[in-house]
């Protein structure tokens, strides 16, 4: 409990919207079969669904999760049932997370993405009837290593200066 209580300016509905475009970006780029490379979309909802649960909810996770559907080529609605999941989840836990320090806040979005890996994986496997490996869930570890990234590039815009400058009203 020792460290400093950082109030945080109000988030700006146009960097929301940036984020979540950057996000499908990178869930866009041609990582190829590289089993590693993780769900940015998702991670960017999870953690806009625990700071900002008033401004992106379930319609923007169904509607993004329409569009990675689109994009990947894969069944109408797998994304977009698990983006779903994973945001009304996140939105549900949200006071909980915030809770906890970034580096602990790992250990409750790990198990937020892989519910969702999860119901992508078993509507896949009513689908076509193949089970994809265990290895099919690294995505999950690795998007939860990169929240406290994530965290730090997200939040930058809302902090303040740590000098204050006494001619600026905030």
């Amino acid at each position: 409990m020792n460290r400093p209580q950082y109030i945080l300016l109000p988030v700006s509905p146009l960097f929301i919207a940036f984020s979540l475009f950057c996000a499908v970006l990178l869930n866009m780029l041609p990582w190829g079969r590289f089993i590693a490379a993780p769900d940015f979309v998702a991670l960017t909802l999870v953690f806009w669904g625990v700071h900002q649960p008033r401004k992106v909810g379930i319609g923007t996770a169904f509607c993004l999760g329409l569009l990675m559907d689109v994009h990947d080529a894969s069944l109408l609605g797998e994304n977009a049932l698990s983006y779903t999941l994973l945001s009304y989840f996140a939105i549900m836990l949200h006071r909980r997370i915030l809770w906890f320090r970034v580096s602990t806040q790992i250990l409750h979005v790990l198990p937020l993405l892989l519910l969702a890996q999860t119901v992508q994986m078993l509507v896949r496997f009513m689908v076509a009837g193949k089970f994809p490996g265990w290895f099919f869930f690294i995505e999950s570890l690795v998007a939860a290593l990169l929240w406290p990234l994530a965290t730090m590039l997200l939040l930058a815009p809302q902090r303040r200066a740590v000098d204050k400058d006494h001619t600026r009203p905030i």
